[in-house]
């Protein structure tokens, strides 16, 4: 893959200083119907470990939770899972202060959604959130979004859009922004790879970091179901998930070249 070699250069100069993170879904994995299914596409994993090797720090930013990201991805990377609200860095795990507080009103809320949600509706568990999907039947749309919206109503969670689905999560200030502000944390260059509505808070994460010298990638992948904004925000946009591997390879590349 050929980025402008402005973009590159600062991360092959100080790759000590910079740091490389990724999306999950429909970044590094490809999009299927049942999210349980999803797995890394080839090369990824061994890409991002052998960067971690070379660069600052590496990771992995996603709404799923530790427990899955964990399956595939080394203790070498840094992992944000549930956007934010559990932590993997340095093989050390540490969860959000005040996230354990609402796992009892999460468990209610899941509960309820499975036995009195819209029928068709599934409810994806991810112990401190909660994920209703309506993808295999967008005509479920508004009726997965009115009982969203009723069980924040009801509990206090917050409901957010996602990738043919609605997410409840604590009323926390944790997003893919605020992951990777706190994975940036004293980096000189920075660079996010996402495709949907649930990383545009990571690009105005970039947006900051940029305003304080930092230099920035950002890094959009297409497909059916991108959010548009996101590809008008991109400097580079990418075709699938098998051309992050290609991005990957040219960080790689850009340190070889120094």
């Amino acid at each position: 893959m050929r980025i402008a070699r402005a973009l590159m250069d600062p991360f092959g100069r100080e790759p000590a200083k910079s740091g490389i993170f990724c999306d999950f879904d429909g970044t590094l994995s490809d999009i299927v119907m049942d999210p349980a299914r999803a797995r890394p596409v080839a090369e990824s994993v061994e890409l991002l470990d052998r960067l971690s090797g070379t660069y600052a720090r590496v990771g992995v930013l996603s709404g799923r939770p530790l427990s899955f990201l964990q399956e595939f991805f080394p203790p070498s990377l840094f992992l944000a899972g549930l956007y934010g609200l559990e932590v993997v860095d340095g093989g050390q795990r540490r969860d959000h202060p005040q996230a354990g507080t609402w796992r009892e009103v999460i468990d209610d809320v899941a509960a309820c959604s499975r036995d009195r949600g819209p029928t068709g509706m599934r409810v994806e568990h991810k112990g401190l959130s909660i994920t209703l999907h309506y993808r295999g039947d967008e005509a479920l749309a508004p009726a997965v979004q009115e009982w969203a919206t009723g069980q924040a109503i009801r509990s206090g969670l917050v409901a957010r859009p996602a990738r043919k689905s609605i997410e409840l999560h604590p009323p926390i200030r944790a997003d893919k922004g605020t992951a990777l502000h706190e994975a940036a944390d004293g980096l000189s260059a920075v660079c996010f790879v996402g495709d949907d509505i649930g990383d545009l808070p990571a690009f105005t994460s970039l947006d900051e970091l940029a305003d304080q010298g930092v230099a920035t990638i950002r890094a959009a992948v297409r497909s059916d179901e991108v959010a548009p904004e996101l590809v008008e925000r991109a400097d580079v946009v990418i075709n699938s998930p098998a051309g992050v591997v290609g991005l990957l390879r040219a960080f790689d590349a850009a340190v070889t070249a120094h």
